[in-house]
Formats: structure tokens, C-alpha cells, sequence
């Protein structure tokens, strides 16, 4: 599955202005909300309560913040590229500048960690995400994330 299945243009934020991990995850529920419709403080609870069972910061600047929902009916992400690193608790100690948020059906455990595993491996690319870094323009990022080479790719 591409990427692009998931992931639509208005779902990639070029520059998210957060001083904290809560306070990208409330921009993120917020946005996530606008794209799917579900409450915005419901999807920040489910990602507040994923958060205090693990950080969802992997590392490298780099955090996959997930939550399954009884309404989804399927995977559905959002990107963000932060203006200033930040706090995010990461297994590496590092701040955080590049958030992937997934949202996924409560019973779609399967496709839920095929995608997150994809995201995984696509963030672990480090000469993409240089490029995500460098770029603040919306329609540059949705590119980067979804052209057919990124999203097959599993490069370290």
C-alpha cells in the first residue's frame, strides 16, 4: 500500500509551531480532526494514553505518535514538519522535528503495524529526511513522503 492510500496533501503540516510534546500532539488532534472528523480532544486522549505507555519518539529526530480508533474505518496519517525541534521524551534523547501521526481502526491490527513499520523504515532514511528538513513548502513534503521511491523504500 502507498503511502498516498494514507496520507492526502492537506494531511502534511509545512511548519508546526509547538513548545511541547502536549501541545504538538493537541495541534495534531486538531488537524487530524479537520481531516477525519473525529473530536479532537478524543483523538489527543487516545494519543495522550498511547504516549504514557511508551514514548512514540523513535529517535533521530523522528516520532510516530499512533492511536486506534472504533470510528476509523481505515489508516489515515498526518505529517508534520516542526518550525523548532522539541521535547518529545525520544529514545535518543533528541529533540524532535519530524512527527508521522497515525490513526488506524481499533481492529485493524495487522495493516495497523504494516503501516507503522512502513513509516518506520521511510524515517530511517536519513538523506529523505535532510530533504523533509530543508523543504517548508506543503506540496515538497507530500512528494517526498509518497513518490513510489520513498514509500517502497527500506533503506537504514
Amino acid at each position: 500500500m502507498p503511502l498516498s492510500d494514507i496520507l492526502k496533501p492537506e494531511g502534511v503540516i509545512a511548519s508546526l509551531r509547538a513548545r511541547g510534546k502536549k501541545q504538538a500532539l493537541q495541534e495534531l488532534s486538531a488537524a487530524a480532526s479537520k481531516l477525519c472528523g473525529f473530536d479532537a480532544q478524543h483523538i489527543l486522549d487516545k494519543l495522550l494514553a498511547r504516549e504514557r505507555l511508551g514514548t512514540t519518539g523513535v529517535g533521530q529526530g523522528i516520532a510516530i505518535p499512533h492511536a486506534k480508533f472504533a470510528e476509523a474505518k481505515q489508516v489515515m496519517g498526518l505529517f508534520a514538519r516542526l518550525e523548532q525541534p522539541i521535547d518529545f521524551e525520544s529514545i535518543d534523547d533528541r529533540p524532535v522535528d519530524l512527527i508521522f501521526l497515525l490513526i488506524a481502526p481499533e481492529d485493524g491490527g495487522a495493516e495497523h503495524l504494516r503501516t507503522l513499520a512502513r513509516v518506520s523504515r521511510l524515517l530511517r532514511n536519513q538523506e529523505l529526511c535532510a530533504k523533509l528538513r530543508g523543504s517548508q513548502d506543503r506540496a515538497a513534503l507530500y512528494a517526498l513522503l509518497t513518490e513510489p521511491s520513498a514509500s517502497s523504500s527500506s533503506a537504514a
